[in-house]
């Protein structure tokens, strides 16, 4: 039950990095008990109101009260002291410990044989209480992003703190495990906990939020009741200063195939003995991948892109057979690919975000000539970029890893369309993008689909898929096991087959059947 008394309150919060003012005059209040929409755009200063709540960074100006009380918050320490969670945008996870031994840090307990016992049985508590299912012995580098999501998420579950702080905690949940989350957190502010949630999905914030908090540039423009008057529209506009329409409508009808990939077996799922995967996409064709994290998605892509190359199958790129896959090799033939791990595998956080822009083909003209870096064209380029997609801050020479998420996701997106690739594979294009950012993602693909791209789009998001893709396959446990067109989906029986289920009507087909259909 919501309490009148504030349990929280940052009052004139001010923090700069450099010359960039990241949060302005800052005033928020959370109540014990409720559940808070905090809302802005990517860049708008949410995380970093949030990372100073949590200690790990120190305000410029202004001060915090919890419970009344003043309070100085000098590290993460002090902030689990003071009973503050925080599920971070990006897992904070140990990858060569186990599940199991990663919920133990920071747990009291009388012995490690005891305390693993409670962690694994809590683990598989939580995992039928809320879909949240992560195997205790596993290792944490065997993980794929959404499960390290997952796992981040089980942690603050563990703890019984008064104040959980959730950074877009759905991002890489099916819609059954958002709604065992959202159980979760109906249990826990009943229980007086209170929960502030940063979240793009605007539905997902109407669903479960008692008041939304907008920021804007590093200020706050809005606070609004969750009542018949907030809509999806009205906290767009607030965010973004303008209107929002979605992307919507179909291609014209698929061309020649341009991405073929015939029995093929990534390399780390090749232990486990599966069967080839079968997959073609057309010219002017979307097709999107759906699964739950962990069943084979980056495997695939990282084969098909040439990162990690398959140890059986082969791949053709526009009828062109590509002997030794490699990820320069697919570029050359004109394949883009952005992945999902973007600071694992798409960026270099200690770099400029010029550099990181330029990165794939900075040894190439226009950006070396004579083998000498061309530094001006370097520059003019992520300018240019910069601009076309609103990266925040517009500093070309600030290094990458200090950007939010949404603006490393934006980097990493004007990097990769920016040569209008032939084949675009593109795994969670919108993770952690607001909506006018997802709104210009969704165009960029609809343009490269109207100039003949092939795209293979992976998602979390049923809703994102079902929005852009001509076609629509499930991946589960490294098989495809379900193909259906667009436009005729049950996003219900989608999702069945997503968890390895078969519904009424379904329609699942064998991979040669589906790859008879598309021209292999």
């Amino acid at each position: 039950m919501v309490q009148d008394q504030p349990l929280v309150e940052m009052i004139g919060i001010t923090k700069r990095f450099g010359d960039v003012v990241a949060n302005r005059d800052v005033n928020l209040q959370v109540k014990q008990g409720e559940v808070l929409g905090l809302l802005g755009e990517n860049g708008a200063g949410k995380t970093t109101l949030m990372n100073i709540l949590f200690g790990m960074y120190r305000p410029d100006g202004g001060n915090i009260r919890i419970g009344g009380t003043p309070v100085i918050i000098r590290n993460p320490a002090d902030a689990i002291a003071l009973g503050i969670g925080m599920v971070h945008q990006h897992a904070q996870v140990v990858d060569r410990h186990t599940v199991a031994e990663n919920l133990l840090v920071g747990l009291p307990g009388k012995g490690l044989e005891l305390d693993l016992g409670r962690v694994t049985a809590r683990l598989a508590e939580i995992g039928r209480d809320y879909g949240l299912e992560l195997a205790p012995n596993r290792l944490v580098g065997e993980l794929g992003v959404g499960e390290k999501q997952r796992l981040d998420i089980v942690k603050a579950l563990f703890r019984g703190a008064r104040v959980l702080i959730l950074d877009e905690p759905t991002s890489v949940l099916t819609p059954g495990q958002a709604e065992g989350l959202f159980k979760a957190i109906r249990a826990l502010t009943a229980d007086g906990v209170s929960v502030i949630f940063i979240s793009h999905k605007l539905n997902e914030v109407r669903a479960i939020t008692d008041r939304v908090v907008i920021m804007r540039r590093g200020a706050v423009v809005a606070r609004l009741p969750n009542d018949a008057a907030l809509t999806n529209a009205r906290m767009a506009e607030l965010m973004c200063g303008h209107d929002l329409k979605p992307v919507t409508g179909r291609g014209s009808p698929p061309g020649r195939p341009m991405l073929q990939a015939r029995g093929i077996v990534p390399r780390r799922l090749a232990p486990a003995g599966r069967a080839g995967i079968d997959l073609t996409i057309a010219a002017g064709e979307i097709v999107g991948l759906a699964g739950v994290s962990g069943n084979g998605q980056v495997e695939l892509a990282e084969a098909m892109a040439g990162v990690e190359p398959a140890v059986l199958g082969s791949i053709a790129i526009a009828g062109r057979d590509v002997e030794r896959p490699s990820a320069r090799s697919m570029r050359g033939l004109g394949v883009a690919y952005i992945p999902e791990d973007r600071m694992g595998a798409g960026l270099i956080g200690a770099l400029p975000l010029a550099t990181n822009l330029a990165l794939p083909r900075i040894r190439e003209a226009p950006f070396s000539r004579h083998g000498m870096l061309d530094r001006a064209a370097i520059r003019t380029f992520a300018e240019r970029q910069i601009e076309a997609y609103d990266i925040r801050p517009p500093d070309p020479g600030i290094r990458v890893g200090l950007l939010s998420g949404g603006n490393q996701q934006k980097a990493i997106v004007a990097r990769e369309l920016a040569f209008d690739p032939i084949v675009l594979i593109i795994a969670q294009p919108t993770r952690g993008l607001d909506v006018a950012a997802s709104e210009l993602v969704h165009r960029e693909l609809v343009r490269l689909r109207a100039k003949g791209c092939a795209v293979l789009l992976i998602s979390d998001d049923l809703d994102e898929i079902a929005q852009l893709a001509d076609r629509i396959v499930v991946i589960y446990e490294g098989a495809l096991v379900y193909e259906t067109d667009a436009e005729r989906a049950d996003l219900r029986a989608v999702g069945l087959a997503m968890t390895g289920g078969g519904g009424s009507g379904a329609r699942h087909r064998s991979l040669s059947a589906v790859a008879r259909a598309h021209g292999t």
